[in-house]
């Protein structure tokens, strides 16, 4: 029932968005839906042991080197579907898979029960006097090296066991240790599982929620339809529309130019033609003024004479040289050009700019009744969200979950206790038995302290003392303990090394390198009949590829678990998140906008007539070449600034009086008639030679300029009469896709959001590690195996440390008799007894004999 009720709340974190086939894929801008909300879970699935871990390293190299086979993945199969056994083989592939706990289990049953049975042999042995029974010690020259030997080996002996009990101990306390504090652990593990139900809902909410985001921009949009979708026509219209309505604005300013150029032809030719008269009246005034001067008796004189021949000669050169009577007048032109100016053609064009501009305006009038459906379409799939949401059993089936989450948790509460108790016996019997050995090892400690403190090489084996006695005898204490224990103790270890072993090596290991989950996932081993049976199980479909790898997997990285149980297959809220049918009805409403353009007027007829009178003006008939002749002629034959110049310096080289004063004075008038009168006409024909220069550049094929600026015009007035229609259906489209855009960005989110961050699976791993890799693995099997390897080794070692105690309590105890023999024949090697002598001792006889 707990399995059905968390498959179905885990459903409704997903839909089949999948199936969702995306329209198109604009460029929409990117729209920002936040962050899933979601809590931190506090497990952490991990164990670190402490310093005990390098007793676990050590102990796991020692199941490796007892077995280092593979895991047997096949028999497990076979065991699991009940055909293990079916073929020969399978016992032997068995036996080689177990045989290192076969071959050490057997050494342990061997110890079992050999060990006791050699302790009563050799306890009916010594009470007959044989096997060191008999309280009578033979001296050897080696006594002492013996007696240190044998000291050396049992100390080392038990030092071992000692190690071995601090292991056995540790492992025992750690276990211990780590129950008490699994109430946490468990307490965290369904802190996680409740924050996991209790943000679902909000979860899923958020995802709902943020639906709005969608439509706030999809509505903004469709608010700034005359922008954006107005634009857009307006955009690609306008790369006919703009260039011919360009061109026709250039021609217009080209007509104000023309009759600006020829109003300046005019004045100027006028103004030339006025001063080149005043001009040439005024050199020739000049011209006879100099004459006269030059005729005065003073340029008779020697000294003169060659000077004012040069003077004289050059008077031809004060004339003008360009004619401007001759040219003809541009009236009548500009007459024409005046009256085509009487319509102003740059008002129409701006009209045409202005109609052409109100495009945007004209979209939003004409769509408005439609965009206010599409409004309505979105609103109403708000609010079916918004419905369905609300009629999905989330809060009954959260419900059901928390009541069963509660009373598991409750049921683990109570049992705890129980637990703790159970484990606090197991911990006493540990404990007991490591006392056991601690109480061996006491008697082992004790036997060495006392008997290397109480000996004395002196005293003779029957005159030792009571101090070296006790030492003796609690070595054979040792000794009697080991053999009444030694084998409970191996019994023990036998049973938790088989069982600790195989749970490492068959549980552990294959789940921490998830070999396990590999066998689990074998087709039609669980259940014969069921080829997956994780499918099976939640989905009653056996064929759907889900494996418990790949959801362990999933988990651990904590993706949803939408994405990691596939419940699409169980489930499906197609309605929930597909708007494709909505985005049809927003997008077949969009289809259907039309937009009219046809009030659009770029240029009426009375601006093209306006056009047409301006190419037939005149301008092309003027005679710019006869212009163009006198313009590029200089407006006296020589530059009278250089004349006057030239006349002063020759003025200077005549003999100082009236002549050169007077060629002077004339030097100066020729200078103020430049100033005053060429230098005016120099600047009358530069204003004369840029307006026949932009008439003739205006003139040149002026028909076909005309005429082409007509057809682009009427091209783009076509465009807009009649081919708008095909403009306006492919930015209609893009519109469109844009609008829909959102929702697939939408659909996008929630579908990645659905994968990766709602209701996010990791505590169920968690709860999984927590179960097998912690508790079973890292607490229970580790300590056990620890437990068994320390309690293990110390058992072991209990043979030679009895051989050891049992040869050193020789040396220690007070004996009953002992060898006599005399010092002047053996050395000082022997004791010399006189309440011996004269007594007969089979036992000294036989000594003396044999040495």
């Amino acid at each position: 029932m707990a399995v059905e009720l968390c498959l179905l709340l885990l459903l409704f974190c997903g839909s089949t968005i999948s199936e969702v086939q995306p329209i198109y894929k604009p460029p929409p801008g990117t729209l920002d839906f936040g962050f899933v909300p979601a809590k931190t879970y506090d497990t952490g699935a991990y164990h670190e042991p402490g310093p005990i871990g390098i007793l676990f390293k050590i102990v796991h190299a020692f199941l490796y080197l007892v077995q280092p086979n593979s895991f047997p993945q096949d028999l497990i199969r076979k065991l699991a579907q009940q055909k293990f056994g079916n073929t020969q083989g399978d016992y032997q592939k068995a036996i080689y898979y177990e045989i290192g706990f076969i071959v050490s289990a057997a050494l342990g049953l061997l110890f079992i029960l050999l060990l006791p049975l050699v302790g009563l042999c050799f306890c009916m042995c010594r009470c007959c006097d044989n096997c060191g029974g008999e309280m009578h010690q033979r001296q050897k020259k080696n006594a002492d090296c013996q007696r240190s030997c044998f000291a050396t080996f049992l100390f080392v002996a038990s030092l071992i066991i000692s190690v071995g009990v601090l292991c056995a101990y540790a492992a025992n306390q750690h276990l211990t240790n780590q129950v008490r504090g699994a109430k946490k652990l468990v307490n965290s593990n369904f802190k996680d599982l409740k924050v996991f139900l209790n943000d679902t809902p909000a979860q899923i909410d958020y995802l709902v929620s943020q639906y709005n985001t969608t439509k706030d921009k999809a509505l903004s949009d469709l608010n700034n339809v005359g922008p954006l979708l107005g634009s857009r026509v307006q955009e690609q219209l306008g790369k006919e529309v703009r260039p011919a309505l360009d061109a026709a604005l250039t021609m217009a300013g080209a007509i104000r130019e023309t009759k600006e150029a020829l109003e300046n032809v005019s004045v100027s030719v006028e103004v030339l033609q006025e001063g080149t008269e005043r001009l040439h009246s005024n050199l020739t005034e000049v011209k006879t003024h100099l004459s006269n001067t030059l005729n005065d008796s003073a340029c008779s004189a020697a000294q003169a004479a060659s000077t004012c021949n040069i003077i004289r000669n050059s008077l031809s050169q004060l004339n003008i040289n360009a004619n401007f009577s001759g040219l003809p007048g541009v009236s009548s032109q500009l007459a024409k050009v005046n009256d085509v100016l009487k319509i102003d053609l740059s008002s129409l064009v701006q009209k045409g700019y202005a109609a052409f501009n109100d495009t945007p305006d004209l979209v939003v009038n004409q769509t408005r009744n439609i965009l206010s459906d599409i409004k309505n379409v979105l609103e109403s799939i708000g609010s079916n969200i918004t419905t369905f949401t609300k009629a999905l059993p989330v809060q009954k089936i959260l419900a059901d979950l928390t009541i069963y989450l509660t009373q598991s948790e409750a049921y683990v509460q109570d049992y705890f206790p129980l637990v703790e108790q159970y484990d606090f016996y197991r911990w006493l019997g540990c404990l007991i038995l490591c006392c056991v050995l601690v109480l061996i090892l006491v008697f082992f400690y004790l036997g060495l302290l006392c008997g290397t403190c109480g000996y004395d090489k002196h005293a003779s084996p029957t005159t030792r003392g009571c101090i070296s006695n006790t030492g003796g005898n609690f070595l054979m204490a040792g000794v009697g303990f080991s053999f009444l224990f030694s084998w409970v103790l191996m019994i023990v270890v036998v049973l938790t090394f088989v069982t600790g072993g195989n749970v490492e090596k068959l549980v552990c290991e294959p789940f921490e390198d998830k070999t396990l989950f590999k066998v689990l996932d074998t087709p039609y081993l669980l259940n014969q009949h069921w080829k997956n049976y994780l499918s099976g199980l939640l989905f009653k479909n056996p064929n759907i590829n889900l494996t418990f790898e790949k959801v362990y997997s999933d988990c651990k990285e904590n993706k949803g678990i939408y994405t990691s149980l596939h419940l699409e297959h169980l489930f499906n809220i197609n309605e929930f998140l597909n708007v494709s049918m909505y985005t049809e009805d927003v997008a077949l409403k969009i289809e259907h906008i039309q937009i009219n353009l046809s009030k659009i007027i770029l240029l009426d007829e009375i601006g093209k007539e306006n056009l047409l009178n301006f190419s037939s003006s005149g301008i092309e008939g003027i005679n710019f070449a006869a212009y163009l002749t006198e313009i590029n002629k200089s407006v006296t034959k020589v530059d009278l600034l250089s004349f006057a110049n030239d006349l002063e310096a020759r003025a200077d080289q005549l003999p100082k009086g009236a002549l050169e004063n007077a060629l002077k004075g004339h030097a100066n008038n020729i200078r103020v008639i430049h100033n005053q009168q060429v230098v005016p006409l120099e600047q009358a024909m530069s204003t004369l030679n840029q307006s026949i220069r932009l008439l003739k550049r205006t003139s040149s094929e002026l028909m076909v300029k005309v005429k082409n600026v007509i057809s682009a015009v009427n091209a783009a007035q076509l465009l807009i009469n009649n081919n708008a229609s095909f403009v306006i259906v492919q930015e209609t489209k893009k519109y469109m896709d844009t609008i829909v855009g959102y929702f697939e960005q939408y659909i996008e989110w929630v579908k990645e959001s659905i994968a990766m961050e709602v209701a996010a699976c990791k505590p169920i791993a968690n709860v999984i590690d927590t179960a097998v890799d912690i508790f079973l693995c890292s607490y229970i099997t580790d300590s056990v195996n620890a437990f068994w390897f320390g309690l293990g080794g110390s058992s072991i070692f209990l043979i030679p440390a009895i051989i050891f105690a049992v040869k050193l309590s020789k040396y220690y105890r007070r004996m009953d008799t002992e060898d006599v023999y005399d010092d002047t024949e053996n050395g000082n090697n022997g004791y010399h007894k006189e309440h011996l002598y004269g007594i007969h001792n089979p036992v000294f006889t036989s000594s003396v004999e044999q040495w």
